[in-house]
């Protein structure tokens, strides 16, 4: 009797293995260090958040809802869009709710890129973009980030746009550098794409993690970005509930009908009680307007802890990271100065050469500052040995 055989078709992602955040946390586990290196927080959201989900449950919210999302959740980011970025989005037809910021990255790529169709990534990047692009066929085109600053090189983009050219992918704030985008940087970006049909992907998921009085430069306050952007939120990041996996995407009524189509075919719509609980907590815009001074604490402290150590500080201007060089430190490269930070200090961080194609080593790691006080805390007690 013959041995049954599994049959391997091509690899859609021959180059993709387990991420480095899998690696990096499970190692954290194993030696029981303080884990900073993959962002999420430790931390319980709003007990007034869990009471409007449950509320939502008990009242029965709890079959399909319609496709694009319920109609309260998306009439509630539509006002709030329209309330901190000036741009009004019609809720019906120009806003979607998605499982999650990844998702909704994925299903725009999908929507607007086929084969041979350039996409500009600006390096380092979050990782599932390139994945994305090549699930679609695409064609993946990198460009640098300034190094010491990871400012846009806007010549270098500008040099990039080919007439294959389909979309550029930006990030503000900036994962993982935690640099920001200033409304000058948005509006430079329009004139480069003012003559092109290129769309634009903005992934704005740390928008509400921006600090030092700076305003979140979105993609939707310059109307000629809006036009052809599509604006992705998390309500993961800013409500504390990365697990629960919500976010919404905003953008123009002919991109959104495009996006929709592929949207319904790979999750069709996304956990209803849910959505109605996010929905009633909008009403009150405290909790995300009070968030720019909650995490600027966490920040700060920090910083201020990391200054007594031989970490060199690069600024941490948005999102929940900081990223340090410990060039003074070691010479290993940065996935081996990641482990042996967590095997022999204790703290887990996350090597800046995961973020490029080339896993090039600058000297640079990421830590997660989304902790408890305590948590810092008692990292920053183990990293006083460096």
């Amino acid at each position: 009797m013959s041995t049954p055989r599994t049959p391997l078709p091509p690899s859609r992602l021959p180059n993709v293995g387990t991420t480095i955040f899998t690696v990096m946390s499970a190692l954290a586990a194993e030696h029981g260090a303080v884990n900073l290196g993959q962002g999420f927080p430790d931390f319980d959201c709003d007990p007034a958040l869990l009471a409007c989900v449950q509320q939502a449950m008990a009242e029965g919210l709890n079959q399909y809802p319609p496709m694009a999302g319920v109609a309260p959740l998306r009439e509630a980011m539509a006002a709030k869009i329209s309330t901190l970025y000036g741009h009004r989005y019609d809720a019906a037809s120009e806003i979607t709710v998605t499982a999650g910021a990844t998702q909704a990255i994925l299903t725009a790529i999908l929507a607007i890129v086929g084969p041979g169709d350039e996409v500009i990534v600006l390096e380092p990047n979050y990782d599932s973009y390139v994945p994305n692009i090549e699930l679609a066929g695409g064609v993946v085109v990198r460009v640098a980030l300034q190094a010491g600053t990871f400012r846009p090189d806007f010549d270098a983009i500008a040099a990039a746009i080919t007439p294959r050219t389909r979309a550029i992918i930006v990030n503000t704030p900036h994962n993982p550098s935690a640099s920001i985008w200033r409304q000058a940087d948005m509006q430079r970006l329009a004139e480069i794409l003012a003559p092109t049909d290129v769309l634009l992907i903005s992934d704005e998921v740390y928008e509400h993690m921006v600090y030092d009085g700076e305003p979140h430069a979105s993609a939707a306050r310059i109307p000629e970005l809006a036009a052809r952007s599509f604006v992705i939120s998390s309500f993961g990041k800013t409500y504390h509930v990365t697990g629960w996996k919500v976010g919404t995407v905003a953008a123009p009524a002919p991109l959104t009908a495009e996006f929709r189509k592929v949207h319904q075919f790979n999750v069709f719509t996304v956990n209803t009680p849910m959505q109605h609980g996010l929905a009633r907590f909008m009403a009150d815009p405290k909790p995300y307007l009070d968030l720019p001074a909650f995490y600027q604490h966490k920040r700060d402290l920090f910083r201020a802890g990391l200054a007594g150590t031989r970490f060199q500080l690069l600024p941490s201007e948005g999102s929940y990271f900081q990223v340090v060089d410990y060039s003074a430190i070691s010479s290993l490269n940065e996935a081996d100065f990641c482990r042996w930070l967590t095997t022999e200090i204790g703290v887990a961080a996350i090597p800046l050469s995961a973020f490029y194609g080339d896993g090039r080593n600058q000297g640079l790691v990421r830590f997660c500052y989304a902790k408890r006080d305590e948590t810092l805390q008692a990292a920053l007690a183990r990293l006083a040995r460096l």
